[in-house]
């Protein structure tokens, strides 16, 4: 591993300039005016595949966006591990709200990223992560330390939801075969407190609509007797929550699993200063489900939140309008035991059942995904708390994430394998927001833990045989 570290050290700045290069490309999967660079960023995955040393690339049509693949078999002994990340990005907006540009990534130093940190979107979600595990490949295989066979799947479509995963798993089943996936799409606690995460949300994802008249009318000559879309949805959207922030739905709870008290005390045991939480976010007090401390709202508990609103008149100025319609796009984070089908479900029969007979509403299903909690007594999980451990000098600790990744159910019930969810971002990146940022000290602390990774997992393997 010394020969590793050595050649990691030695090409820092041309790692950097190579996903700065990666991050100027705005592939926003989610706007099809983009399509064409997506399609640009995934022929650069896997030119980066290329020069790093792995054989049988190709970039794979799907019915969507494409999935990158590439290889390095090492010998039919030896384990395989697969490396799953995504170079499709969200939207950028509002674009005002950032202090450079989204796709002109710029590094300023922080107190709390005081070597710097990268800022461009995309850049811990999740270019700079998957990126990562290429570097590590390259640095173990130019010196000849490459003691796993490696698969590298990175798809273009994971922040619409991975629509076409499924049947591209299906489709190619044989040629994906493995022992273990390994992911780098989440967070850890700090830099003085890694951590890995053992278990995500799942996600229904929504969006409805509420039709009133045929037509906007003018406010002054129908106001009052015509039924005002946007006043209405703002009340049904009020209506799923209750004065203890407590989801309405019928049968919402249901399934929800129950974490006993000591795995809540555990949790809570976790480093977390909320002063410091308030400060960052600019916040005067927390907010959520009562009886539940921050860090299990934002993990163990599901969640109902309107991700955006709109209806009516949004433009300068004043036009006194009486909208005809007015939507809304809603996410329910999703814990173990709960399908994001039967919640979907729930929830438009309820949200229907709120409307008054003046309006008409439709409810429809973007995409989802199931929950998931991967086991702590497996060789994988040993070989990356082993490989944290080196690296960071400080035993990881176990936590369940708060996110959604709706491929790794799909892995376990396609491939049959387990997943391994090793990131290196923090929670205070602005994943999804104005000026997304991956502090250096991560990206570079995450190729230098990837290799032990797999000097861990081969000899556990062997050891267990």
């Amino acid at each position: 591993m010394q020969a590793v570290q050595s050649y990691i050290q030695a090409n820092r700045d041309r790692f950097l300039e190579e996903l700065l290069d990666m991050l100027r490309i705005p592939s926003i999967s989610a706007d099809p005016a983009y399509k064409a660079e997506v399609s640009k960023n995934a022929d650069l995955v896997a030119e980066s595949l290329r020069k790093a040393g792995a054989d049988n690339v190709r970039v794979i049509p799907t019915a969507g966006h494409p999935v990158v693949y590439g290889e390095k078999r090492i010998g039919p002994d030896k384990p395989t591990v697969l490396v799953y990340g995504h170079y499709d990005v969200q939207p950028p907006d509002p674009l005002d709200l950032w202090t450079s540009g989204p796709f002109d990534p710029v590094i300023r130093q922080t107190d709390l990223h005081p070597e710097g940190a990268i800022y461009a979107r995309g850049s811990a979600d999740d270019k700079g992560q998957f990126f990562m595990h290429v570097k590590a490949f390259e640095a173990m295989l130019a010196e000849n330390a490459l003691p796993c066979n490696v698969k590298f799947m990175i798809e273009g479509e994971e922040e619409v939801g991975s629509a076409h995963l499924e049947q591209f798993l299906n489709d190619n089943a044989s040629m994906l075969g493995c022992d273990v996936i390994l992911i780098s799409d989440t967070h850890m606690i700090s830099r003085d407190t890694p951590s890995i995460t053992v278990g995500l949300r799942g996600l229904s994802y929504v969006e409805v609509e509420v039709t009133g008249p045929c037509k906007d009318l003018h406010s002054g000559l129908y106001g009052g007797a015509v039924a005002n879309p946007v006043n209405i949805l703002a009340k049904m959207i009020a209506a799923l929550h209750d004065e203890n922030n407590h989801i309405t739905i019928p049968g919402f709870y249901d399934d929800v699993l129950t974490v006993t008290p000591e795995e809540r005390k555990a949790m809570n045991e976790a480093p977390f200063d909320e002063a410091a939480y308030r400060k960052e976010l600019q916040i005067q007090m927390v907010h959520g489900e009562a009886g539940y401390t921050t860090l299990e709202r934002t993990s163990i508990r599901p969640t109902l939140d309107v991700n955006g609103i709109w209806g009516g008149y949004t433009g300068e100025g004043a036009k006194t309008v009486l909208p005809a319609k007015a939507f809304a796009k809603i996410s329910m984070r999703l814990v173990p035991n709960q399908d994001p089908e039967k919640i979907t479900d729930l929830f438009a029969r309820h949200f229907n059942s709120l409307a008054p007979p003046s309006v008409e509403v439709k409810v429809h299903y973007h995409h989802g995904g199931y929950p998931v909690v991967t086991p702590t007594d497996t060789p994988e999980y040993l070989a990356a708390h082993k490989a944290m451990e080196k690296a960071f000098g400080k035993a990881p600790i176990p936590q369940r994430g708060g996110g959604s990744i709706p491929i790794v159910p799909l892995f376990e019930k396609v491939l049959g394998v387990k997943t391994v969810l090793m990131g290196f971002g923090l929670d205070t990146d602005s994943v999804h927001s104005p000026n997304e940022h991956y502090g250096l000290f991560f990206f570079y602390k995450g190729i230098e833990t990837i290799p032990y990774f797999y000097q861990y997992y081969a000899e556990l393997k062997a050891g267990a045989k």
